[in-house]
């Protein structure tokens, strides 16, 4: 089998929880190279993982021109996606993004650009594309068992905003550094599971968001700071077929973790999505005339369980079962972000 040597930027929660052990568990992957600019939590994964002082740095270009990494991927905080991004496709190299992809539109739209110029493949990192019950019920739609679909409803709640959890401010609530806050940091999830079970892409969009808590502690102690980013959005969309489909995304929730409920209606059938009902638990239950019109229960098929960073080593190797997404779906998404934001500053619809 082939291997794919993978140097590893930023090393935060992200890629703590998600991104390092997927490279380490999955068989088409070697991590050879480590990237952060904090130096100590650099130095306490590179023991974890095994990793040799002269293949970790604190500059992304060092790791970019290591020759024993061949796929750049990329876990940092947003405003340096791009950045880090763009240097990987000068190196011809190719790479793997956390979401949302860029700050803006127009950095998205050249990120794209550059990426087809130097003919490197990408992915973005939707997860949530790699949960069973998700990809079973994109099969199941795909085979026509829910006729002609009508309505999408999504929820997609956490709870570690509330007040008395007592987070700082961390980066994820300064615009300068997230770009936007619930909206980028779930709801870009959201909006593509959508579509990537559905099928169908976005059309127009309206929104209303808004901040809960505008102060918080600084994270050095040294006092406060103005949250200017989004606890919560409420958007309504249509979608190519005439769907119609609803999205309400906080983090202001309390006794959620990380709760998702994706209700999907179509002409024969209808299906819930469930993530964390039950902590970690994902769940698909369908409701068709066969069920005598009862949600009830779906086994999901063993084929349908799959792990993200192994899918990321198929498309960097060129064998992707084309449901991952590229770096065209992350521009999308971008451009779906940017309309959100300006629907609810214009207080208006925005086509797309």
């Amino acid at each position: 089998m082939a291997v794919i040597r993978v140097g590893s930027i930023g090393l935060g929660g992200i890629s703590g929880g998600v991104h390092l052990p997927g490279i380490r568990g999955a068989d088409n992957l070697e991590l050879t190279a480590l990237c952060d600019t904090d130096s100590k939590r650099l130095a306490e994964r590179a023991a974890q993982y095994g990793i040799p002082e002269d293949h970790c740095f604190t500059d992304y270009h060092d790791l970019i021109a290591c020759p024993d990494v061949d796929v750049v991927d990329i876990s940092t905080p947003n405003d340096v996606h791009w950045e880090i991004a763009m240097a990987a496709c000068a190196a011809g190299k190719s790479y793997g993004v956390e979401k949302p992809i860029t700050m803006n539109s127009e950095q998205a739209d050249s990120l794209l650009a550059a990426t087809e110029k130097a003919g490197v493949r990408s992915m973005v990192y939707f997860s949530y594309r790699y949960q069973a019950a998700a990809r079973y019920a994109k099969a199941l739609i795909e085979s026509g068992r829910l006729g002609k679909l009508h309505h999408v409803s999504m929820q997609y709640y956490q709870g570690w905003g509330l007040e008395e959890k007592n987070c700082p401010l961390v980066w994820r609530f300064v615009k300068s550094v997230a770009a936007s806050g619930a909206l980028g940091d779930l709801g870009c999830h959201g909006l593509d599971l959508a579509q990537f079970v559905t099928g169908q892409r976005y059309t127009k969009v309206s929104a209303h968001l808004g901040t809960i808590m505008h102060r918080r502690r600084l994270p050095d102690g040294s006092g406060i700071g103005d949250v200017d980013v989004d606890d919560f959005s409420n958007i309504l969309a249509a979608m190519d077929g005439g769907i119609s489909a609803a999205f309400q995304i906080s983090r202001f929730c309390r006794g959620r973790g990380n709760y998702q409920r994706m209700e999907i209606y179509g002409d024969k059938a209808a299906l819930v999505y469930h993530l964390d009902r039950e902590p970690g638990k994902c769940e698909l239950e369908i409701c068709e005339e066969a069920t005598g019109d009862k949600y009830v229960p779906m086994e999901i098929p063993a084929e349908y369980y799959v792990s993200q960073m192994y899918c990321f080593g198929d498309e960097m190797l060129g064998q992707s079962d084309g449901w991952n997404a590229t770096i065209a779906d992350g521009v999308r998404n971008q451009h779906l972000l940017d309309a959100i934001i300006a629907a609810d500053a214009e207080g208006c619809w925005k086509n797309l």
